[in-house]
């Protein structure tokens, strides 16, 4: 790990007090993978995202399983969540609508979706290139496989493989997988699969920073930094 990042918050820039899982444990099914990347953090950064993880979390889950009933949901860590937290189950309960057509439409909570998707990302880049990413992204999607065109799916998979790339930090972990080199050589890139069908990521720089990550195997974000 390049020494820049000792001493040093990824999501803030402040004094580190704590390891923060990248992903958080909310996202995952347990038994829990090995090894799950840890960033430093620090205490106030480390604990402002844990209640918008839960939320996304149980909210993709609702969306997947198409209803907010606990005893219907398939993932027991989130049967859990909302069987100990009725007012989020009807916070996410109450977000969903039929159409015209019949079908049902969950609208998100914007901001809390983003908060998270922002943390991952900075996560990821500086786990993968030493390269902490505090300032602003200047592009942001988050976007349902479902409502991506063919085009635009196969665009999102590709995560930068095919275009002209620099090389990765020297020295970091997105170096040793673009090497082969162990431990990394059973997951060269472009995908990190840190739980299969549960998350992946992806990390590349071409000009500037790009994290793509995918949860559940439905929600496609990607997060630009110039």
């Amino acid at each position: 790990m390049d020494s820049r990042l000792i001493g040093v918050c990824v999501y803030c820039g402040g004094q580190p007090g704590t390891s923060d899982h990248v992903p958080s444990k909310i996202l995952l099914d347990d038994p829990l993978p090995r090894d799950l990347p840890t960033v430093d953090a620090c205490s106030a950064c480390n604990a402002s995202f844990s209640l918008d993880e839960e939320y996304l979390a149980c909210f993709v889950e609702c969306v997947l399983s198409g209803t907010a009933d606990p005893g219907a949901l398939s993932r027991n860590k989130i049967k859990r969540v909302l069987d100990r937290k009725a007012s989020l189950a009807e916070r996410i309960r109450s977000s969903a609508r039929r159409d015209e057509a019949g079908l049902l439409i969950w609208t998100p909570e914007d901001e809390r979706v983003q908060r998270v998707v922002f943390k991952l990302a900075r996560g990821h880049a500086a786990y993968e290139l030493s390269l902490p990413q505090l300032e602003d992204p200047f592009d942001v999607r988050i976007r349902p496989f479902v409502v991506m065109s063919e085009s635009d799916q196969a665009s999102f998979e590709d995560a930068g493989a095919s275009g002209i790339m620099g090389w990765p930090e020297v020295g970091s972990r997105a170096f040793h997988r673009a090497c082969g080199a162990r431990p990394f050589a059973d997951q060269p890139g472009p995908w990190v699969v840190v739980q299969e069908g549960r998350y992946r990521y992806a990390v590349h720089q071409s000009g500037g920073v790009s994290v793509q990550v995918v949860l559940s195997d439905y929600l496609a974000c990607s997060v630009e930094w110039e």
